[in-house]
């Protein structure tokens, strides 16, 4: 039982002396010194911020979208109604994290500020500012804002590449609107992709509470350096169950600087098709026990990747030097870097391992994220079909509508609205055909079908 206890202790001294600033001694009733994040959390609450957004939302009566109804009594058309119809002031709220106090630059979840008229960004000291939406990345969940304001605190910014499973985090934030809340957690998981929550996704997974507001906040090691932005849970019971994902601040820095410099953010390619490997396709291309990596379906033609000779059934195990482990993991590892930027791919090729210098090159193909195609089809993810003809369903968001409908990850769109589809851009045409619903024409292993989205 000694033991037990003193193994108890050993850990927990562990976990605040980790960091020589969260861990200052401060004294108990006896003057026996008590490890604590105090000190730490002291320099870094006044950089997280509370975020309040306000919108005009229109008063919707279901009698006056009946064509009959609106007839009878001469009500104007959806366009006139839309714009005279009365309107309803609705508010939200979330959190943010301010990275550089001279300029007043703000990092918060797009999905915190999407759809906003107005945007106020709130100090631990009580000041309040309306803030200027900079710019946005919504493939990847990150919106950059600015106050003007004196006396700014920043939170400096961690390496999250060097972060790894059982490392202490602490998350801030305001959940429930609760204002400013620390809770604390270890990192439970890295590189989790596949979830459906944004087109660009390298979770970490983190167990420090996370609640509805705690979005945009801050995700902070013992030293107090932002480490990632936390975006989401996974809620199966609807609320907070230990499952938390924040973004990685590397993912985060690269596009801060694309929307500081440029105002957007754009995306180059390799020009290749990629799967997940499975353990028959491990044991086909005569793979090592274990050995992760993403297989190269497809190469396109006079593609970045065909130039430095990159082969369809090349098993792409590391970029840049960092493993790679799962199709979304490379997808994101490649949409940090910028367009013209040199990354070094590690391959195996029957069987050796081969390193290759591959230019990110302009994007040529159309990618859509949340309803970029059409409004209906929010959450849901496309891609160009590399093995033929058609648009792929590469992600959905399980509360989506488009997921209620029917669609499911992996689908092959052929039509859409009656019209062939061959490609992306073929597709967003088709869609513009109609506004009220959206008919798709599917291959789902090998068979086909019609669904409609409404």
């Amino acid at each position: 039982m000694q033991q037990i206890k003193q193994l108890m202790l050993a850990v927990s001294m562990l976990f605040f002396v980790a960091s020589s600033q969260a861990a200052l001694p401060l004294k108990d009733s006896s003057g026996q010194s008590l490890p604590t994040l105090s000190p730490m959390l002291k320099q870094v609450n006044p950089a997280v911020v509370n975020i309040a957004t306000f919108s005009n939302q229109q008063v919707n009566n279901p009698l006056l979208n009946d064509p009959f109804f609106r007839r009878f009594f001469n009500i104007p058309d959806d366009q006139q109604f839309r714009q005279q119809a009365p309107k309803k002031r609705q508010q939200s709220a979330g959190s943010g994290v301010i990275i550089d106090a001279d300029d007043g630059i703000v990092m918060t979840n797009y999905h915190v500020i999407k759809g906003a008229d107005e945007v106020q960004v709130s100090l631990e000291d009580g000041r309040s500012f309306t803030a200027e939406v900079k710019g946005a990345d919504p493939e990847l969940d990150i919106a950059i804002l600015a106050i003007e304001a004196d006396d700014l605190v920043a939170v400096p910014m961690g390496n999250s590449s060097n972060l790894e499973v059982g490392d202490f985090v602490v998350a801030i934030g305001n959940p429930f609107g609760l204002g400013q809340t620390v809770t604390t957690g270890v990192v439970s998981a890295l590189g989790r992709t596949g979830l459906g929550i944004e087109g660009y996704e390298n979770f970490i997974q983190t167990d420090a509470s996370i609640n509805p507001g705690n979005s945009g906040g801050a995700l902070v090691n013992l030293r107090g350096e932002l480490v990632g932005i936390n975006t989401a849970i996974l809620a199966p019971s609807g609320g907070n169950v230990g499952i938390g994902f924040a973004i990685p601040v590397n993912m985060a820095r690269a596009s801060l600087e694309q929307i500081v410099e440029h105002g957007e953010v754009k995306r180059g390619q390799l020009g290749v098709g990629i799967q997940d490997i499975t353990p028959e396709l491990r044991d086909a291309f005569e793979l090592k026990n274990g050995q992760k990596g993403v297989l190269v379906t497809g190469v396109g033609e006079d593609s970045p990747a065909e130039k430095s000779g990159v082969k369809a059934g090349d098993v792409i195990i590391a970029v840049d030097g960092e493993e790679t482990s799962s199709a979304g993991q490379l997808r994101s590892q490649i949409g940090v870097k910028s367009i013209g930027e040199k990354v070094k791919l590690t391959l195996i090729r029957d069987g050796k391992k081969k390193v290759v210098d591959v230019v990110v090159g302009e994007p040529q193909q159309l990618t859509a994220v949340s309803g970029k195609l059409h409004s209906l089809l929010e959450g849901a993810r496309f891609e160009n079909n590399p093995d033929g003809d058609g648009v792929i369903v590469a992600g959905l968001s399980p509360n989506s509508g488009a997921a209620y409908s029917g669609l499911r990850p992996g689908d092959v769109i052929l039509g859409a609205n009656r019209k062939r589809v061959t490609d992306l851009e073929s597709f967003k045409k088709a869609l513009t055909l109609s506004d009220s619903s959206v008919l798709l024409h599917i291959n789902r292993g090998g068979h086909s079908l019609y669904l409609v989205i409404r």
